[in-house]
């Protein structure tokens, strides 16, 4: 052999060895795990909450452990005699028939006792096997490049589905049986029973609103909009803190923890900082007007309840981003990396217009509002959160007499509308008729404007436009325009029901 074929020689050996590498399995504690199923039904019930039948590596043992789940999950039992005329008859395993395989892992089961041990190792090989396909997935497609997909995009779709796979130990969607959607609704309502105020959503704080709505639905895209002026960002940022507040965590069996009231917030402030974001909410809270925070003309008594509420504060699970110009690519990351570390529960976006789409920099801004309400939406089913996202209306409600706003009034209207499960409006009367004031106060109209104020002072109209899950309406609110806080009215007459 010369010296290059000696050299070769290792090489060749090495890439045989890679060639043949065999996906990471353990077929011995899947028929451990089999086994001690069919002795013991009770041993499924220890591994259900997270194996799948698509976790299991050999074919045959999926589908014996899709076959005995839904026979236990009937009350009935599952046992080598009750499985097998679900099975191929005509299947070998090696020499022996189906019936005979399944007998002999019933034969060879030494007890449940290691069962959840053996689910939680196929768990874990599933996960492994899963992160091998994203990774030469990657390379496979860093290598051929295809034009359609820049870089960005291929971090992107990589990064969706790492997060899928850390958060449901599966990555590729597809079709879930309507068994697990059934118990899914049952699952929901369930919790809507035992949670403050029997919402089947997150509360907002607001109860006037809550009664409407139901709370705020996971996965919703809620398009809160308005005129500038009319408190668009001062009833976000009120819903935010209250459900920030509100929070109350529950460990779960596998050590995460969850929502039980309230939930972790991630407001995206793309128009204000979060030094001015954090003084509305400090003014709400105490109830000392902003400007005066801002221009430090507060008295000793003010100051200790400033540094009281921020004490308070700081143990709110509230997390502010003011990076400007954020595209949804961007956010939709920062959301994903928000919830595993930190948990998410509602996310605020304030506000459509000032994002950027994903991709080139497009002329068509309409294309480019089209983009980012479809992430926003997408978003939100991937993180299984409601995501508020607030929007500018056109100035053509100005031009007209009756000045509530109207679905058409939607800036680059049609997919924001199209995408949002909830749109709502923020309309305060108060705002139009204090510009109408009579210069004179003698004019006859002066009375007549004096009484009209007196109707609309220091209330808002929260409009529920679209609302694909309930009726929509007109929710009456109080607004306490110094300390930017709404809530509900001490009159609940006011609140009016369209059906």
């Amino acid at each position: 052999m010369n010296d290059a074929a000696r050299k070769l020689a290792p090489l060749a050996k090495e890439q045989a060895d890679q060639h043949y590498r065999e996906a990471p399995n353990n077929l011995e504690a899947e028929q451990a795990l089999l086994g001690a199923i069919l002795v013991n039904n009770d041993a499924f019930y220890r591994v259900s909450d997270f194996l799948k039948p698509v976790h299991l590596f050999e074919p045959l043992h999926r589908r014996i452990f899709e076959v005995a789940g839904e026979i236990i999950r009937m009350g009935k039992t599952a046992n080598p005699v009750t499985i097998k005329t679900f099975l191929k008859a005509d299947e070998k395993v090696g020499d022996l028939t189906v019936a005979q395989y399944l007998a002999r892992l019933a034969a060879e089961a030494v007890s449940i006792i290691n069962a959840e041990d053996y689910g939680r190792a196929i768990y874990d090989l599933a996960l492994r096997r899963s992160l091998i396909t994203i990774g030469e997935d990657m390379v496979n497609i860093a290598y051929d490049a295809p034009l359609d997909m820049p870089p960005q995009g291929q971090i992107e779709d990589a990064e969706r589905r790492l997060f899928e796979l850390a958060e449901t130990g599966r990555y590729d969607g597809g079709f879930q049986s309507f068994n697990d959607a059934v118990a899914l609704a049952i699952d929901m309502a369930g919790a809507a029973f035992e949670r403050d105020g029997s919402l089947s959503g997150i509360s907002t704080g607001i109860h006037s609103l809550d009664a409407r709505m139901g709370g705020l639905q996971r996965s919703d895209l809620i398009v809160l909009a308005g005129r500038p002026g009319m408190g668009k960002t001062s009833l976000a940022t009120n819903i935010a803190y209250n459900i920030a507040a509100a929070y109350e965590g529950e460990v779960q069996p596998d050590g995460s923890m969850k929502a039980k009231n309230g939930g972790v917030v991630g407001f995206y402030s793309l128009e204000m900082s979060s030094e001015q974001l954090a003084t509305r909410i400090i003014s709400e809270q105490t109830e000392v007007s902003s400007s005066k925070i801002r221009r430090g003309d507060i008295s000793e008594a003010d100051f200790e309840k400033l540094v009281a509420c921020s004490q308070m504060m700081q143990k709110v699970p509230l997390y502010i981003d003011q990076t400007g110009g954020i595209s949804i690519a961007q956010l939709s990351a920062r959301a994903r990396r928000l919830k595993r570390q930190r948990g998410l529960d509602c996310l605020v976006v304030d506000y459509i217009q000032l994002m950027t789409g994903s991709g080139k920099s497009s002329d068509n801004r309409v294309q480019e509002i089209t983009q980012i309400t479809t992430g926003l939406k997408a978003l939100g089913k991937e993180l299984n959160v409601p995501i508020i996202a607030l929007s500018q209306l056109s100035r053509q409600v100005e031009s007209r007499e009756d000045k509530r706003p109207q679905l058409s009034d939607l800036r680059e209207s049609g997919s924001i509308e199209q995408d949002a499960d909830v749109v709502l409006f923020v309309f305060r009367e108060e705002y139009y008729v204090k510009n109408l004031e009579p210069r004179d106060e003698f004019d006859p109209k002066y009375e007549e404007w004096k009484m009209k104020m007196e109707q609309v002072k220091g209330t808002a109209d929260v409009i529920i436009a679209k609302q694909r899950h309930g009726p929509t309406g007109t929710v009456k609110l109080a607004f306490q325009s110094e300390y930017t806080r709404f809530t509900d009215l001490a009159d609940p007459s006011f609140t009016q029901y369209e059906h």
